[in-house]
């Protein structure tokens, strides 16, 4: 980006406050304090009804609308809350945003004739349902379940659909879609398109061209008018003057940890887990980085299994919290306690742990790390300091394209500004009211990594391998292209420095790239005891599992280095960066810990009824990312011949005949015959892991050429052969974009 004079401030509130104070700086005034906002309401007292009847809640508070989200990591949560605050704002109308899991659905068909029901479904897995919307999806889709009427029918029922998926998937959009129809043969009525968000391209802007269209039929729909509603507050913000530090969240992730009480550990109370061990995995030297992490569990309660996901708990590097205190003036108060109320609890409700100090909120709580939202930018255009910086916020508003350009491909986060090391004397303050910050910014979430371990050889530690994000930024006319760090990947990196008494100071092999310094030390140092730096972490359930039989012959196809989870370049992460080869570095020690208790039992011919186990591997040079190199013929060794690994090292020699890069797609189609005789009558389980988008759509093209071939007949039959593997759980995936 053009710099100005040292004395010139240009500053990006929210991710774009940047461009507009640069092209305005010359009308930008001092900052005030934060405006205050409303006294909380005293909250009504609790009726003593069923607490699962949603329609008696909907009755008592008034509400027209009940939105149900089925989220696996947040994000279906965040839109359903979104489109609460729009029709409050729009039309004055007031919403219960409900977790389906906690309600009984016998009397959706009582919802009233002036209301009208949102359904907000992310698609999870092979087109599964998220777990907290099972029984909503066993509801509506079970013939033989009655509603009170005593049918299974909802006639007149007015409802909404909007569906978070990825199109990289073959299932994509499964549940919205299968909502849908399940309520249209049950008589229900639609109101508007079903909107479908694109997590592979921008779920953010496929939800916006939605939400515009929806609205107005919308309000034909419910005889309501726009104009209605009002801009108020979700949250009341509250200094205090006094208050027990002991009592106050500095940024522990529950009650539990803040008291030092004993409980279960899970993703509402993590375990601060010990590191056991972190080393790097790439060549020492080279230009990027893979961490491998073993965080000690014992004595915690928690239990794992192969194929299974940690949730890791990062917090926010210092110079975005820095550089987002100098923008909200609140530098020189960041250690005051606050006290954060909800003004409508059914809408909003306080997304972390109060009371707590701006700081922590910052630091360990909202996702300040994320590029800023479209639909934010006309929110925080009223707190311009100027009219022009006004109407440059609302054009990145109103004008996707220019937006895409400047906001986007600028991978802008919060407060970002030209200088390196923001200060309050260099910072010009926009006077942005702090229960506006809470409410546009999401929580910041876990990143999850597939687990590298198996606990038959590891029960008292879980392993992490993971790829550390780093990427340049796409240059544009207000901001030039600079190193973007992905925030969970390099909070193991800061671990794995630390842990090795190292520093952080800049990336090996690239100079003048300054990492991020987290505060790793966590709150009031309770995540480091001498040496030892801990992570918060809880384990996530998968059904990506091994054959219980190991006669089985297995299939495994994974990458060495892919990226996980991320949506766009600069979008939202849920897992920075990952590798396909992490789940089967568990898997095959899950086979080894049953080889040596057959081997044991039974004599060294215990394993020639085994069925192979086959590896295909890839990444770009054996002496550059081979991960684990030195562990797999120690496995093989151990497992009489039964496992064989075949790597494809795309970036050394061999290559093909016409000078092209050899990738596992190629070594599978080499092996086609054992591959077709291991699946077709071995009856063989296959496993994907890895990049959706490419990598595992070309594995599963090939798969169906050989399938095909080796039946006598065409691709397609083969193709008809994959589609059965995956109905019987015999092709499974775990795949991202």
């Amino acid at each position: 980006m053009a710099v100005a004079s040292s004395s010139d401030v240009a500053i990006l509130a929210l991710g774009v406050v940047l461009a507009a104070a640069y092209l305005f700086r010359d009308s930008i005034f001092s900052s005030s304090t934060p405006k205050a906002v409303p006294v909380a309401p005293s909250k009504l007292a609790n009726g003593h009804g069923n607490p699962r009847d949603f329609i008696a809640k909907m009755k008592e508070g008034k509400k027209r609308l009940i939105i149900f989200y089925g989220s696996q990591t947040g994000t279906a949560e965040e839109y359903a809350i979104r489109i609460a605050k729009e029709a409050k704002t729009k039309f004055g109308l007031t919403s219960l945003v409900c977790d389906p899991e906690e309600y009984d659905f016998e009397n959706l068909d009582q919802v009233p004739e002036d209301s009208c029901v949102i359904f907000v479904m992310a698609t999870y897995g092979e087109g599964e349902p998220t777990d907290n919307a099972v029984q909503l999806m066993e509801n509506l889709t079970d013939s033989a379940f009655e509603f009170s009427n005593g049918q299974h029918r909802l006639e007149g029922l007015k409802y909404v659909v909007f569906g978070l998926g990825n199109r990289t998937y073959e299932h994509y959009n499964a549940i919205a879609r299968q909502v849908d129809d399940e309520l249209t043969k049950m008589g229900a009525v639609r109101i508007g398109e079903r909107g479908e968000g694109d997590d592979d391209k921008s779920m953010e802007e496929d939800y916006l061209e939605w939400k515009d269209n929806f609205w107005p039929a919308f309000a034909e729909a419910l005889g309501v008018e726009e104009g209605q509603g009002g801009d108020t507050p979700d949250f009341a913000v509250t200094e205090l003057e006094s208050h027990p530090p002991e009592k106050v969240y500095l940024g522990e992730l529950s009650a539990r940890a803040l008291t030092k009480t004993k409980g279960i550990h899970d993703a509402k109370n993590p375990y601060a887990s010990p590191v056991k061990i972190s080393r790097e995995l790439f060549q020492v030297g080279g230009d990027r980085n893979c961490v491998h992490v073993e965080l000690d569990i014992e004595g915690s309660g928690i239990t794992y299994q192969h194929g299974d996901h940690v949730g890791v708990w990062p917090l926010n590097p210092d110079i975005e919290v820095d550089r987002l205190l100098c923008a909200l003036g609140l530098y020189s108060k960041k250690d005051t306690v606050i006290n954060v109320d909800s003004l409508d609890p059914a809408l909003a409700k306080v997304p972390f742990p109060v009371p707590s100090t701006y700081i922590s909120v910052l630091r360990h709580y909202i996702d300040i790390s994320a590029v800023a939202g479209r639909q934010i930018l006309g929110v925080l255009a009223k707190f311009a300091p100027s009219p022009e910086a006004d109407a440059f916020m609302r054009n990145l508003t109103s004008n996707k394209d220019e937006y895409a350009a400047v906001v986007a491909n600028g991978c802008l986060k919060l407060g970002n500004d030209i200088n390196a090391h923001p200060t309050p004397q260099n910072t010009t303050a926009w006077a942005i009211p702090f229960d506006i910050v809470i409410s546009s910014i999401p929580r910041l979430q876990p990143r999850y990594y597939s687990i590298s371990s198996s606990p038959k050889l590891n029960p008292t530690s879980v392993h992490v391998t993971a790829v550390v994000l780093k990427y340049e930024s796409i240059a544009n006319k207000l901001v030039t292209s600079r190193w973007v760090h992905g925030v969970g990947s390099n909070f193991l990196l800061n671990i794995k420095h630390a842990a090795n008494g190292k520093t952080a100071d800049a990336s090996e092999g690239i100079e003048h790239v300054s990492l991020p310094a987290y505060a790793i030390d966590g709150p009031r140092g309770a995540h480091k005891a001498e040496d030892v730096y801990k992570i918060p972490v809880h384990v996530r359930r998968s059904t990506f599992r091994l054959p219980t039989n190991p006669k089985s012959p297995v299939i495994m196809v994974g990458p060495g280095t892919v990226s996980q989870f991320v949506r766009v370049l600069c979008g939202f992460p849920l897992t920075d960066m990952a590798q396909g080869v992490a789940p089967f570095r568990g898997f095959i020690q899950e086979r080894v810990a049953l080889a040596r208790r057959t081997l044991e039992k039974n004599g060294d011919d215990a394993l020639a009824d085994w069925g192979q186990i086959s590896l295909f591997y890839g990444c770009r040079k054996s002496t550059e990312d081979f991960l684990y190199k030195d562990e797999w013929p120690q496995y093989t060794a151990e497992l009489k011949g039964k496992f064989t690994m075949h790597c494809a090292f795309s970036r050394e020699p061999p290559y093909k005949p016409d000078g092209s890069k050899i990738y596992v797609q190629d070594l599978i189609w080499d092996d086609r015959k054992n591959i077709a005789d291991a699946i077709l009558n071995g009856k063989g389980y296959v496993y994907i892991c890895g990049d959706a988008k490419a990598m595992s759509k070309a594995v599963e093209e090939v798969l169906a050429r050989i399938l095909g071939e080796a039946k006598g007949g065409s691709e397609a039959e083969g193709a008809a052969e994959i589609k059965l593997m995956k109905e019987r759980s015999r092709l499974m995936l775990d795949v991202w974009s």
